[in-house]
C-alpha cells in the first residue's frame, strides 16, 4: 500500500466559476499569456474578467495538438509580453501547451533537453511559472496532471514533458464552458474521460485513493455522456461529465493507464488523429482483449473482478456480467457515432508498425497484463 498522490495546488469547480479568474490571476502578477486553440471567439468572458482585474493579456493560439515548436514560440511570446503567468483556456491541447510553456519559462535550455524518449530526458530543476488551467472540454483531465504530451513531426511520435514542478497552481473547472460543444467533440472527449477512469481502475498500479475516485467517476460518465451528446445544453449532464473528466485526470496521474493509451500514443505521432477520437475507437476492443486474456491466463485476477464492477456501473444493473459490460461499451460507441480509425487514414498495413511502437509506450506498462503482439494486432485490426 505504498503510493504517492500529487495534483494541482487548488481546484475551483462549479458553474460560473470562470468569474473567479481575475482575482485568482491577480495573485500571480498583472500580465498573463493566454494559450488557447484556433477559435478565439470564446475568449470574450475570460478577457473581460482579466480586464476587470487590470491584468494585461497576450494571446497565443495553436492549431491542433501541441508540437515542440509551439513551446519554443510560446515562450518567446510570453517573454516579449513580459507575462508573469500562463493561463490555458481550451481542451487538452492548449492546456498541455500552456503547461510546457510555463515550465520552459523558468528552466534553462531547450524543451528537448527535458523531453522523454526523443529528448535528453533531463529533470526540471525549477518550478514552472504560475499556471492556471481552464478546460473547455470534458475529456483529458490535463488540468490536474503533471505532464504535457508534445508531438514531434520530425520523429513522428508523441513524447511527454513530465515533472511535479509542472502541476498547475490552479484549475478552474466551470461546466458552463462545455455547454454547446459540438456533438463530435462531446463524444470523443467524453469517451476519453471514461477511458481515463476505466484504465486507472484496472491497471497494475492501482491504489486506494485513485480507486475511490474511479468508483465515483465511472458511474457519473456512464450515466451522463449519452445525454450530454444528445442534449448539448443540458447543464446537469455537462456538470457530471466535467466532474468525471476531472476525476479521470486525478486517477491517471497517480495510478496509471493501459493499452488504450499505449496504442494511442504512436497513432497520435504517426497520423493527424485527435487523441480523444483514437482512444474512443480503441476502448471497446482493448477492454474485450484484456478481459479475454485475463480469463485465459489469470482467471483469479483482481482486475477481472474490477471489469465486472465496471460492467455493473455501465449497464446500471448490479447483476451485469463482463459480457454485458463489453456489449454496453460497444453500444455506447455506436450511439456516439465514434469513427473507425480508418477515417484518419490508418490502414491495416500500418498495424505492424503501430504494434511495434506501442510495445514501448509508457502507458502499456500499466496494463493489467502484458498483451501479445497478436492480441494488439487484433485490437487494431478491429478498430481500423
Amino acid at each position: 500500500m505504498n503510493f504517492e498522490f500529487a495534483t494541482t495546488t487548488r481546484i475551483v469547480f462549479g458553474r460560473g466559476k470562470l468569474a473567479s479568474v481575475g482575482d485568482i490571476a491577480s495573485e500571480f502578477g498583472k500580465s498573463a499569456l493566454i494559450v488557447t486553440g484556433k477559435s478565439l471567439n470564446r475568449l470574450g468572458p475570460l478577457r473581460e474578467q482579466l480586464n476587470k482585474a487590470e491584468i494585461a493579456s497576450t494571446i497565443y493560439s495553436i492549431d491542433g495538438e501541441p508540437k515542440i515548436q509551439h513551446i519554443r514560440d510560446g515562450v518567446e511570446r510570453a517573454k516579449s509580453g513580459q507575462c508573469a503567468s500562463v493561463i490555458a483556456f481550451g481542451g487538452g491541447s492548449p492546456i498541455d501547451c500552456g503547461k510546457a510553456i510555463s515550465a520552459m519559462l523558468t528552466n534553462p535550455g531547450d524543451v528537448l533537453d527535458y523531453l522523454e524518449v526523443i529528448g535528453k530526458g533531463q529533470k526540471l530543476t525549477q518550478q514552472a511559472a504560475p499556471f492556471i488551467a481552464i478546460p473547455t472540454t470534458s475529456g483529458t483531465g490535463a488540468e490536474v496532471t503533471k505532464n504535457a504530451v508534445l508531438n514531434s513531426p520530425t520523429h513522428r511520435v508523441k513524447a511527454s514533458l513530465r515533472s511535479v514542478w509542472m502541476l498547475p497552481r490552479v484549475a478552474i473547472v466551470d461546466p458552463e464552458l462545455t455547454v454547446g460543444l459540438p456533438k463530435e467533440i462531446t463524444a470523443t472527449t467524453g469517451m476519453d474521460a471514461l477511458t481515463q477512469l476505466i484504465e486507472p481502475y484496472t491497471c497494475c498500479r492501482t491504489n486506494p485513493l485513485t480507486d475511490a475516485i474511479c468508483r465515483d467517476g465511472i458511474p457519473r460518465a456512464a450515466g451522463s455522456l449519452k445525454r450530454a451528446f444528445e442534449y448539448g445544453d443540458d447543464i446537469d449532464a455537462r456538470e457530471q461529465m466535467a466532474m468525471a473528466s476531472l476525476f479521470g485526470g486525478l486517477a491517471l496521474a497517480n495510478s496509471g493507464l493501459g493499452a488504450v493509451h499505449g496504442v494511442a500514443a504512436p497513432i497520435g505521432g504517426m497520423f493527424d488523429a485527435p487523441h480523444g477520437a483514437v482512444c474512443a475507437a480503441l476502448l471497446p476492443h482493448v477492454m474485450s482483449a484484456n478481459c479475454r486474456a485475463l480469463q485465459e491466463r489469470f482467471s483469479e485476477s483482481e482486475a477481472l473482478g474490477r471489469y465486472r464492477e465496471i460492467s455493473c456501473w455501465l449497464v446500471g444493473n448490479d447483476t451485469a456480467t463482463v459480457k454485458d459490460g463489453l456489449a454496453k461499451v460497444q453500444e455506447l460507441a455506436a450511439e456516439l457515432e465514434i469513427p473507425k480509425l480508418g477515417s484518419f487514414g490508418i490502414k491495416e498495413s500500418d498495424v505492424p508498425v503501430i504494434v511495434e511502437k506501442a510495445g514501448a509506450a509508457s502507458s502499456m506498462k500499466a496494463n493489467p497484463l502484458p498483451l501479445t503482439e497478436d492480441e494488439l494486432t487484433q485490437i487494431l485490426t478491429a478498430a481500423v
